[in-house]
């Protein structure tokens, strides 16, 4: 064998294992959102609360201490929505079922949709604050200059660390991506 059939030998080699690495990454990268995702729902880190509604807990209501529950409410980008929590603050006892209020205004004049997005600090409250009924679990559609109200009803988990005294929940209005991409829905 040659020096250079040799030398080719060697960067074709070079070659396959690049590709098979850059393979791996790109693979490794695609399964990251959803093991990130997981990861959060066992954990409870980074806030995020489950998407579905959860089964009422049978568990007594603690009446020896009170959590504040903050509301909070943004809009995200590309969406001509407002959307407003109707109370802003609410006081539950932990394992007490509770209820709050959200107004959706389409401040265009035309139909679309968006969905709610929620968040709760601090993380570790995440997985102690359950939603029976939200808004955020499908889509939301709205004429052109609509606004609705909608409920929300969740409990705090009488589990829920005792220095963990005050729990704020985020929502951000998104655009759904298809109807953002078609520049509004059209029937």
């Amino acid at each position: 064998m040659s020096k250079s059939q040799s030398s080719d030998e060697g960067v074709k080699r070079t070659v396959r294992i690049t590709l098979w690495a850059l393979l791996g990454m790109v693979l490794f990268t695609i399964a990251l959102v959803p093991l990130y995702d997981v990861f959060c729902e066992v954990t409870g880190l980074n806030g995020k609360t489950a998407t579905s509604a959860q089964v009422m807990s049978a568990q007594e209501r603690d009446d020896t201490r009170w959590v504040r529950v903050q509301l909070v409410t943004r809009s995200g980008t590309g969406l001509p929505w407002r959307l407003e929590a109707l109370d802003q603050v609410i006081a539950v006892h932990p394992g007490e079922i509770a209820q709050a209020r959200f107004r959706f205004t389409n401040t265009s004049d035309v139909r679309s949709s968006g969905r709610a997005v929620p968040s709760v600090s601090p993380s570790q409250g995440a997985r102690h604050f359950r939603k029976m009924e939200c808004f955020c679990f499908q889509e939301q559609w709205l004429e052109g200059g609509e606004s609705i109200e909608l409920p929300l009803v969740f409990q705090v988990d009488p589990a829920l660390p005792a220095d963990i005294q005050t729990l704020t929940l985020a929502y951000t209005l998104y655009p759904m991506s298809e109807v953002v991409a078609q520049g509004g829905y059209r029937e």
